[in-house]
């Protein structure tokens, strides 16, 4: 009977991808083995000392290993260290270190020519020896799993930060209904407050979770913004559609509803977390750029705005640029200088023009690697490309915010360039997620590509 099968310890093999991209992971195994080949630890010892982005969770990881295993000797280290959590106090779990050193027994191996393969080669060596342990490669690198199981090794990806299974769960900042809002009301109580309509409708009147600063659009012209969310009812301030679609920042004009309710949310110094999703093309960076130029210079709301983005491939080489560091970062945020000048075109001088508002705005370019440990007041915070941080950088970032600073941030999940996160996995998806009921907070899903219509084409067909 299935009740009368041996029980089968498990042990947790955990890749270099996943202490970087948590550093707390060891924390997360419940009652079984953690284990660390010494691979990874050669890895993480190489790329602490680089200017990569990921040198600073590198280091944060090798302390927690640190930290967890203490002065242990190696022989205990070998068969395993307990693992307390600070919460518990309890032991639960251990950590242990894995040697390289494999013994091939006339059997066959992958090459030994790159550290995954290592990795795989001396799981074998130990699943023949312990065969009442499984080994599971815990890593977040798709290729290194899918050479594990050609292996015979079970393999899984790291999900303890994952909210969410498929990118199409998350709220895209809106809810649009075909047809009239009002066909969906049983009954409604509107007051007038400061020229504003707002209606208090019940809450089963939308039949979706809704959250503070959700938009209600539908196919009759009415829009509406999700003020107050209660058990029974749902509070949504009346934004006629015209008056919204003529708003600007910055001489910029919406051109759709997505950019006008993006363009809302970042003008009302109420919000302070904004994010922005969408295509390439679909009006992110401008949207953004405009605000944020628009209620620093003339609405002298900040006092500086800061534009960074991560640079996973090349972030290492800022030391070896000529120049400052606004010079050093110029390649990787040449959308943002791109946005400028686009707000300008029209300028009897634009460069000028540009010229001025680089001065009278304060824009600071900022590498995403040297923001750790700083605290911005006052300053309208703008993170490019966040797609491509980790939940773990996502964190340090924005709790770089000090008093009176507004952080937005600009990704689009269909173009991360980092191997070691996906759609669901990236702290875009992380932080959308945890953020939908922040009272201060809302994000928009930016549809459609106003950029051209080749742009538009080039999205849809290519």
């Amino acid at each position: 009977m299935e009740n009368d099968r041996p029980f089968r310890k498990i042990a947790y093999v955990i890749d270099t991808n996943v202490l970087i991209h948590d550093p707390n992971s060891l924390l997360n195994f419940e009652e079984h083995q953690v284990i660390i080949p010494m691979t990874v630890l050669e890895e993480l010892d190489r790329l602490k000392d680089t200017k990569l982005a990921i040198a600073a969770d590198c280091r944060s990881a090798i302390r927690m290993i640190d930290r967890l295993l203490g002065d242990a000797p190696p022989e205990a280290i070998e068969k395993g260290i307990p693992i307390r959590r600070a919460e518990k106090g309890e032991a639960a779990g251990s950590l242990s270190i894995m040697l390289t050193q494999v013994e091939r027994n006339n059997e066959l191996y992958l090459p030994d020519n790159d550290n995954d393969n290592r990795i795989i080669n001396r799981l074998r060596v130990l699943q023949t020896q312990n065969k009442d342990t499984t080994f599971v490669l815990v890593t977040k690198d798709i290729n290194m799993r899918l050479k594990a199981r050609g292996c015979g090794i079970e393999s899984q990806d790291y999900q303890s930060d994952q909210l969410v299974s498929d990118i199409k769960q998350l709220t895209k900042g809106y809810i649009d209904i075909d047809g009239s809002f009002w066909d969906l009301v049983s009954n409604v109580a509107t007051v007038y407050r400061n020229g504003s309509a707002y209606h208090t409708v019940p809450a089963d009147s939308l039949r979706n979770n809704v959250f503070p600063n959700q938009f209600v659009i539908d196919s009759q012209q009415f829009v509406g913004r999700v003020i107050e969310v209660t058990q029974d009812t749902v509070t949504l301030r009346d934004l006629p559609r015209e008056k919204l679609m003529h708003q600007t920042a910055w001489g910029l004009k919406p051109r759709n509803i997505y950019q006008a309710i993006a363009l809302n949310l970042l003008l009302d110094p109420s919000v302070h977390l904004v994010n922005l999703t969408g295509s390439a093309g679909s009006g992110k960076t401008i949207v953004a750029l405009a605000a944020a130029i628009e209620l620093t210079v003339e609405h002298q709301l900040y006092n500086k705005i800061i534009a960074t983005r991560s640079t996973p491939p090349l972030a290492e080489d800022h030391g070896f640029l000529p120049g400052t560091e606004e010079e050093k970062m110029d390649p990787w945020l040449g959308a943002i200088n791109d946005n400028i000048e686009a707000l300008h075109l029209n300028d009897a001088n634009p460069s000028s023009s540009i010229d001025f508002v680089k001065k009278k705005a304060n824009i600071q370019f900022k590498a995403l690697n040297y923001i750790r440990g700083r605290s911005f007041q006052k300053s309208f915070i703008i993170i490019d490309e966040s797609q491509n941080l980790t939940p773990y950088q996502i964190k340090a970032i924005i709790t770089r915010a000090g008093e009176g600073s507004k952080v937005v941030c600009l990704g689009n999940l269909a173009q991360i360039d980092t191997p070691y996160l996906n759609p669901t996995s990236s702290g875009l998806t992380y932080m959308t997620e945890r953020f939908k009921g922040f009272a201060h907070g809302g994000s928009v899903h930016l549809n459609g590509v106003p950029r051209s219509a080749l742009a538009e084409y080039a999205e849809s067909h290519l």
